[in-house]
């Protein structure tokens, strides 16, 4: 290539070399079977798979075989060799979260569930956002503004997981019933604003905070909202019309998180919305299955193992540390169940739906262990503070399963629900006549 007077020669990228290759596959591999290997005890014991995916981060990682000296970790390079695959399988998982979203179920209950997500958003994010200023920033964050970094544990405080919230309702045979279609559609709505907030809140860490990166980051998410809908949802129906989705599928999530990464919103953000688009013009469902077990069987595991890879439970036996760690996880718990509670009592429910809902919206996972490794990549959150983030992620997972089951126990089965659980799922939205009309008598009922 000529430039000027001068003669570049362009010489190929050199290939990672076969001991850099080696030594991904072999760590890899390894934390995908602990990964693999814990997840599944975990659910045997009733838990949640993520428990044991995140425990095999923290067994291989400094908490245990660091602190043994067994293993010192991998180098930077082999980390972000890692990383690469766990970023692939978390936009992948976030999109397939947002294929999840049913538009349907929004619609006909949008204002209950509104007032409940307005309760479980608001006041954790008050009290996160309280902590921040509260808590000395030495022992949260580095050289972050303060301001940033409490806003950042709000939105860390708010948040939802609608991929644990519905994978546990279906396992507990509740996602039929009202209160687990209350509690799912006020976790959308949740999670909906969470990124939104993640992506203003990753905007300020990144270009400082001033009037005009708020602004910004409003307009570039509108932008994304409005192209979602008027150009990308026109295009997507096209493109998932005929022949195989998945490829198609898996383009589209990355391409938009590509596109909200390069407006400097959070890729996640860009994933969830596709998946929401996805999920309004998929003519089959069920063909997204085999994604979704790819996804949940390997590329998830894998991203929950380097995110427990990067705790330090041994930064607890700072008594300081332990204290805010268990000052975060008491006001995540409080915080969302006082909201959702009074969402839930607002909206006509009884106090045992009310705690059901505020029970299902506490588990935080996934969500939560985003949010943990997105703080920590931009250097909002310290690693003291990266490790009481995800602890709450995990305590908060524990505690959904017994709190619903000792609720749900309590609350009758109506008649709607009995007809809900009967129906075929894969139905024609034309052939649901029934079924809407038990919505809209529910509905009504609620409002009145």
């Amino acid at each position: 290539m000529t430039l000027g007077r001068m003669n570049i020669a362009v010489a190929p990228v050199a290939p990672l070399s076969a001991d850099s290759v080696l030594s991904f596959l072999l760590q890899a591999g390894a934390l995908l079977a602990t990964a693999v290997i814990l997840g599944r005890l975990a659910q045997r014991v009733g838990l949640p798979a993520i428990v044991g995916e995140l425990s095999a981060g923290v067994l291989l990682g400094p908490s245990v075989f660091g602190a043994l000296g067994v293993w010192d970790g991998p180098s930077t390079e082999e980390l972000h060799l890692l990383d690469a695959a766990g970023l692939l399988g978390v936009l992948l998982l976030v999109g397939c979260s947002g294929t999840e979203l049913d538009l349907r179920m929004v619609r006909k209950r949008g204002g209950t569930a509104a007032k409940i997500s307005a309760g479980g958003l608001l006041i954790p994010l008050v009290l996160g956002v309280a902590a921040g200023f509260v808590i000395p920033l030495s022992l949260i964050s580095g050289s972050a503004d303060r301001t940033v970094v409490a806003l950042f544990l709000g939105v860390a405080m708010c948040v939802s997981a609608i991929p644990v919230i519905a994978k546990t309702l279906l396992d507990m045979n509740l996602l039929h019933r009202t209160v687990g279609q209350l509690t799912l559609t006020a976790s959308v709505i949740d999670d909906i604003f969470g990124w939104m907030m993640l992506s203003v809140v990753s905007a300020m860490a990144t270009t400082g905070l001033r009037t005009g990166t708020v602004v910004g980051s409003v307009i570039a998410i509108s932008t994304v909202v409005l192209i979602a809908a008027f150009v990308l949802r026109p295009l997507a129906k096209v493109a998932l019309r005929r022949g195989p989705v998945l490829g198609p599928v898996v383009v589209i999530i990355l391409l938009g998180a590509a596109g909200t990464q390069a407006l400097d919103l959070e890729a996640v953000f860009g994933a969830f919305v596709c998946g929401v688009v996805i999920a309004s013009v998929l003519p089959r469902p069920e063909a997204l299955a085999p994604l979704r077990k790819v996804v949940l069987a390997v590329l998830a595991p894998l991203f929950f193992a380097l995110a427990g890879l990067r705790m330090d439970l041994t930064a607890l036996a700072d008594p300081k540390v332990a204290a805010v760690a268990a000052s975060i996880l008491v006001l995540a718990v409080v915080g969302k169940f006082i909201g959702a509670g009074i969402g839930a009592l607002a909206s006509g429910l009884t106090r045992w739906e009310a705690l059901a809902c505020a029970a299902g919206m506490n588990a935080r996972g996934v969500i939560e262990v985003i949010v943990a490794m997105a703080g920590l990549r931009l250097g909002v959150l310290n690693s003291s503070a990266y490790t009481s983030i995800v602890l709450v992620a995990i305590v908060t997972s524990l505690m959904a399963p017994p709190l619903l089951r000792w609720a749900m126990n309590r609350v009758e089965h109506t008649a709607e629900e009995q007809l809900r659980l009967n129906w075929p799922p894969a139905a024609d939205e034309q052939e649901k006549p029934a079924l809407d009309k038990a919505l809209d008598k529910e509905e009504k009922s609620e409002i009145s």
